[in-house]
């Protein structure tokens, strides 16, 4: 089979990790960027650089995939313009702002038979395997309380160094930018959620964004018991954590780490722990450190799918609802204040 043909819009870090990982896989071949301000290290790729994607739409370069890894704000516009021009589109997290442009993008994928492959690479860290292992087969019982704390440190540089991150309707919010990733790992272990309250706070950042850098989160479960999530972007000088905690009818669960890249405690019922496979290490941008770096995972799916080899593992559809429970928190943002 011939090589699949990708082209990345945005050029970031993220986009940068997207290009080496498009690079280092035989099966795939990277044919352009598109930046508006291309630093000298994508320059290097030796690559052709578009300034807009209206511009390289217009060079009718031959093209399979799209990745967008632009600002949040951008991915719906973007995507849909694609599949109007015949490509299949990866959009990094998140899909989009809002349920209503999310499900455009969906529609329009339908309407001419392409693919959207949602970026969820926490889904592939082996504690998150198996953490969905032994939900879905029941091993731990009734489900009673699931506990997400993520704990991160970003400074006013970061947000000073990219215009878009911190304003409200490029941005979204820190569960958007920072932390949708662990919304997912909720929906896509535990299914969703329902009976929300909240509470917002700003403790550090109020003269550089323009929404909370905090939050408490408490909810029931669709398919039983409760949870929570605690968040915050306020931690002294470096991360702390990003861990999940389960209390079950058979047993007790801990996930942690920075990103939850290892188990912390496991108690069973007759239940002896497998051998795990080591998990990927952050994606690393300098000072800030993210989740998993599992891209390589993604583009391997997105390979595998157009070639009939096997399905598309994040969908546009699971993409979307992660935004509509996001939505769902954030409409009780503007009750508190900040």
């Amino acid at each position: 089979m011939s090589k699949i043909k990708f082209a990345i819009i945005g050029l970031g870090h993220i986009g940068k990790r997207h290009a080496d990982i498009i690079l280092s896989n035989t099966d795939a071949e990277l044919i352009a960027f598109i930046e508006i301000n291309p630093s000298n290290e994508i320059k290097e790729y030796n690559l052709p650089i578009f300034d807009s994607l209206s511009d390289f739409i217009a060079s009718n370069m031959e093209v399979d995939v799209m990745c967008i890894a632009t600002p949040n704000y951008l991915h719906c516009q973007q995507a849909i313009k694609c599949l109007e021009n015949n490509m299949h589109v990866v959009i990094e997290k998140p899909l989009g702002l809002t349920t209503e442009e999310c499900n455009s993008v969906i529609e329009k994928s339908k309407q001419v038979n392409k693919n959207v492959f949602c970026v969820m690479q926490n889904r592939y860290s082996p504690p998150s395997i198996w953490l969905k292992e032994i939900v879905s087969s029941n091993i731990l019982g009734q489900i009673f309380n699931v506990q997400i704390n993520c704990i991160w440190n970003r400074d006013e540089n970061y947000y000073k160094l990219n215009g878009w991150k911190g304003k409200l309707n490029l941005d979204g919010g820190t569960l958007f930018t920072q932390f949708s990733h662990f919304v997912d790992t909720l929906y896509w272990i535990f299914g969703d959620i329902h009976n929300i309250a909240a509470n917002f706070y700003n403790f550090n950042h109020k003269n550089t964004i323009e929404f909370e850098d905090s939050g408490n989160i408490s909810f029931s479960l669709l398919n039983g018991g409760v949870g929570s999530i605690n968040y915050s972007t306020s931690a002294y000088n470096k991360n702390i954590e990003s861990s999940i905690t389960i209390l079950a009818e058979f047993g007790s669960i801990k996930i942690g780490g920075q990103y939850m890249e290892k188990v912390l405690h496991c108690e069973i019922k007759d239940y002896e722990m497998p051998a795990m496979n080591p998990t990927n290490p952050p994606n690393d941008y300098g000072k800030y450190k993210g989740s998993a770096a599992n891209h390589e995972y993604v583009i391997k799916n997105v390979i595998n799918t157009i070639n009939k080899k096997e399905e598309i593992k994040t969908t546009a559809i699971e993409g979307m609802k992660v935004v509509q429970m996001i939505e769902q928190i954030y409409l009780l943002r503007n009750i508190n204040n900040l």
